[in-house]
Order: C-alpha cells, then structure tokens, then sequence
C-alpha cells in the first residue's frame, strides 16, 4: 500500500503577516488561560508536605518516582486536575498519565504521599476507574505506584461504598488480568486497608524492603472497643496496642515475602523497585512499530505555535480547521474522505508519528448555497446537517473495518432542530452514529478544541463512549455546555418576558437574571472547571496536542486486539474511487 500512505496529499499554507498581526491578542488571550492551567496543576503539584520534607524521611515523592520511571520525553499526565468534590487538600491523591517505559507504553497511576501518606480521597475511586478504563481500551499494561495510608476516615461516606466506589479496583484488576493486560504494582510505605488494594490485586508486587500490605492497619487493629464507647480505661488500651503496632505494622515484607509469598520481588532501595518494573516493562507484548506504520514519522510542515493564532479565543469567529489538521498530522499529509459532501464535517486518513489514524473534526463557516439540501435556511458550520452525519457515519464504519483508530476534534453547536431537520431524519442519524462507533471496537480519543454542545458533544466521540474514548482532551479555548449561554437564557426566560411585557412590569429584573446566568454557564464551562469536574481529562496546551496525538497513535498499535492488514483495507481504496 506504499502509493497510499508513502506520500499523501498535502494541505495547509504559512500563516501570512497579516495574520500574524491580527492575531497577536487571541494568542495573549489563549496563553492567558494556559498559564491559569498552569497555575492550577501547580497547586496540585505543591499539595501537601514539601518534597524536601518527604526526602528527609528517605521516601521520593510519587513525581520523583515518575521521573525516574518514565521514559524521557513521553509522559503525558492526564486528570491533574480532577478534583469534583472539592477536597480541601486540593487534589484526589493519585497522579496518572501515559508514559513509555522501557520503550512501552503504559498507564501510570501512583499516590501522592505527600498528602496524607496518600489516603483515599473523595474522588479518587472515579480517577482510579478513568485509569484501568484506559488501559483497558488501550490494551496496554497498568502499572501502579503504590503508597496508600487508606482511607480518609472522616469522609469514607463519599468514596468507601458503590458501584463506582473505592473497591472497584479488586474487580477492575481481576478483569484486565482475565484479557491479558498485566498490572504491575510497586509498592512503598505502609498500606493498610484501602491502601492494600492496589497492594494485592495487580499481576507482579515489587516491594521496597520498607513497605508492608495489610487487611488492616495498626490503628483498625487497636480501635476496638467491646463497650462501644470510649473511656479513660478504653483509651489506654487503645494508646498499648497502638505502640505496639507502631514498631511493627502488620503485613511487612517478612510476611508477604517470606511468608505468603505475595511480593514476588524486594529491593533494598525505592529506585531498584523502579528498575524492576521497567525490566518487566521490556518484555511486555508489543509489536515492534515498523509491524504498522505506514511510513516514518516526520513533523508537520507547519509550526505548531501558529495554533495560538489560527483558534479564535472568541467562540463566534470561525476559522479553517483544515489548517489547524495540518499543524498536527505527519508531513501536513492527508487523504480526505468524500470532501464536497457533508461540508460541515472534516473526515480523513493522517499519519501520527507513522501510524494510520482516522480524523474527523467540525468545519467552521458558511456552507454555502443550498445547503442543508432540505432547508431553505443556510447552514453553519459547527452544526451537524444529514450529510455530514452521514458521512460521519460511513467514515466511522469503515475505520472500524480497517482497525484504524479514530481522533475527534469537537467544536460544536449541536444538530439541526426544527420538523424540517426531524423530517431529514436527524434524530435517527444521530444515534446511527451511536450505532457505529460502538460496533467498531476501535480505539478513539476526543480534542474538544472548542465547543462541545448539546447531543453532538455526546455522538461526536465524547466521552460518554465509554467503551470507545480512551480520553479527552481540552485546550485554553474549550467550552463545555448543553447549550450556549445566550441560548439558555432566551429558552428559559423568553416566556417570562412576554408575560412582563403583557402585564406591563418592566423587563430590566429579568434581564438581569438572563445575563446573570449566561454568566454562570461561562463560568462553569472554562477548562479548568471542565478539568476539576472531569469533563476533560486533561488541558493541554496547544504546542502539546501532538504529543498527546502521537501517544495516543502509539499506544493503540502497541499491542492491539485485532488486526487488518494494510494491503486489504478498504477505506483508501474508497477514498481514491
């Protein structure tokens, strides 16, 4: 397939001194929110004991640990700021991310413990679940570093129990085990109770000489009280077992190494725990690269800075998504299915980092005469019309035919409303493409480059494709909402106004109440809400979409599920006809 994929079409022009000019203020604009996300991941970084204190303990801090156990160059953290309860701390205590180690990829997920020794917090059991979710979908290893004190006993109500509670990971673990994705655990410091969860259920257990695992913890040991109450006696019995658990906790590495037998592995030092992971990493299945890329991997022919000047920071100016696609593909190259049809919708075939992706993104902009065909009104780009679900939905097929796994990029108003749209079939359109995402099986990952908006943000790849979206991105400029403000403000105060209009009253309280909601539907839809809340799992600046990009690629092709080869894929061959 070499006359295929070697050389593509290219696309793509330099951005012009005019428009660099132009486009000096939505560049501020847009680094602006960057270094308010910055600010923000810096406070969960600085959560907790500093990390000089950590190291005076003889500990390294869950980011030390990461350096030394990731590759150079290849970690890209994902929900750092994930925090939807609004925990007092800052953080939900674990830090995850995909990396490569050893040259493979992997889903990393470790304890903070500088806080609280890494306790459960609120939260956290939903972040654990995004974790082994992508592993999962990624079929690549999950490899924890463990360093868990257990519950944070004042608010175990939040998290203990559920079907998404903190106790999923048993299950989660047992099921990545049953498809052959191994979990490997490294295990520091004392981990009683919820701590000990990650402790017994991965695949290998690396322990550090120090550590222990245990059912429960020195302090659930000596809490007993046969009264069911405290007193003065009670508390002296409790402060003698406590000592006593003190200088040896339960589940040391003398049971669990020599005894159970449930730490395969002990080293002497935190770092020889990390190099044993990584020589387990090395002989992890994985096809050697060259098994699917469609050619080398070069860079786009186009400064991924110019992005800051090609995404409008103001969300009613349009732009060329086409030229923003070639700031990020291999070499500016593509093979665009069924352009002039369904023009709303971009769909096509890129190289990331070598590998064959499929991309399908909203195109911004008038649509031009008579379209949509079965309207006399124009159509918009960042609206969805019958072709373009149409075309979504073919393109989307046809990826999953191929194995090619499929990149969104979502800015999105919604789909076409009214009898005319319904009688177009809209609605049935709409959950047909539902229909072919969840029978691909493919891997997909989601951009929310801007808006994503009513039903489309949900059919466009979002992340209620749970089985499907790996993650989802934000950037500076995304907006998450069921509708835009303005819009929610006439649909639920429009008929107010008429009745104050009727009865003679004036429209100014009312007005006062639209634009004070319009207000909040910002507010609470800027990226880093949509990141603490978890509508995104993770903002990324604009220069770093790539390297998400080309994770992304590689990981999916590291060990897939299933293969097409490359000589009997369809979809080229219908894109050249």
């Amino acid at each position: 397939m070499r006359p295929y994929f070697k050389k593509m079409t290219t696309f793509g022009r330099a951005l012009n001194p005019g428009q660099v000019k132009s486009g000096q203020d939505n560049v501020g604009q847009l680094k602006q929110v960057e270094t308010q996300v910055d600010e923000a991941v810096e406070q969960v970084k600085n959560a907790g004991f500093p990390t000089e204190k950590i190291n005076a303990r003889g500990q390294l801090t869950v980011f030390q640990r990461l350096q030394y156990l990731v590759d150079e160059g290849t970690w890209c953290p994902l929900h750092t700021l994930f925090n939807p309860e609004d925990n007092v701390e800052g953080t939900n205590n674990v830090i995850d991310g995909l990396g490569k180690i050893a040259g493979k990829w992997a889903v990393i997920i470790g304890f903070d413990n500088k806080v609280m020794a890494g306790a459960w917090l609120p939260g956290q059991s939903e972040n654990v679940l995004r974790a082994t979710d992508l592993s999962k979908r990624l079929n690549i290893p999950l490899v924890w570093l463990v360093n868990c004190s257990g519950v944070k006993l004042t608010e175990q109500e939040k998290f203990y129990a559920g079907r998404r509670g903190s106790g999923t990971p048993f299950f989660r673990h047992a099921e990545l085990n049953e498809l052959g994705i191994p979990v490997l655990a490294a295990i520091y410091g004392t981990n009683p109770a919820g701590g000990g969860y990650q402790g017994i259920s991965p695949t290998v257990l690396f322990a550090h000489k120090d550590c222990n695992i245990a059912v429960g913890g020195g302090g659930i040991l000596s809490g007993m009280s046969p009264k069911g109450y405290f007193d003065e006696e009670g508390a002296e019995q409790l402060i003698s077992a406590a000592q006593q658990f003190k200088v040896k906790p339960p589940g040391s590495v003398d049971v669990h190494y020599d005894a159970t037998g449930f730490f395969r592995y002990k080293y002497e030092t935190e770092t020889d725990v990390l190099d044993g992971v990584k020589e387990y990493m090395r002989d992890m299945p994985a096809y050697n690269p060259r098994f699917f890329r469609v050619a080398d991997p070069v860079k786009p022919m186009f400064d991924a800075e110019d992005l800051y000047t090609l995404v409008p920071f103001n969300q009613k100016q349009i732009y060329d998504f086409d030229e923003v696609l070639a700031r990020l593909v291999d070499g500016s190259e593509h093979m665009e299915f069924r352009p002039g049809y369904g023009p709303e919708m971009y769909t096509g075939l890129v190289k990331m980092d070598g590998f064959l992706v499929g991309v399908i993104g909203n195109r911004q902009g008038w649509l031009g005469e008579d379209y949509p065909e079965y309207a006399e009104y124009p159509g918009m780009g960042g609206k969805l019309y019958r072709q373009g679900l149409i075309k979504m939905n073919e393109f989307v097929t046809l990826c999953g035919r191929d194995r090619v796994p499929i990149i969104w990029f979502q800015d999105t108003s919604g789909i076409d409303v009214g009898d005319i749209a319904e009688k177009a079939e809209l609605l049935g359109l709409g959950q047909s493409l539902i229909y072919s995402i969840q029978q691909t099986d493919v891997p997909m990952m989601l951009v929310v480059l801007r808006k994503g908006t009513a039903a489309a943000h949900y059919v466009m790849g979002g992340p209620t494709a749970n089985r499907h979206n790996a993650f989802t991105l934000g950037t500076a400029t995304t907006e998450i909402y069921v509708m835009h403000g303005e819009t929610a403000a006439a649909a639920s105060f429009s008929r107010r106004l008429v009745k104050e209009k009727k009865d003679g009253r004036p429209l100014q309280p009312v007005i006062e109440k639209m634009n004070q909601m319009v207000k909040e539907y910002y507010d609470n839809s800027r990226p880093v809400y949509c990141a603490k809340m978890g509508l995104v799992d993770e903002i990324a600046r604009m220069t770093d979409l790539r390297k998400y990009l080309r994770a992304f690629a590689g990981a999916a092709y590291q060990n897939p599920k299933s293969i097409c080869p490359h000589h009997q894929m369809l979809l080229p061959r219908v894109i050249k006809g």
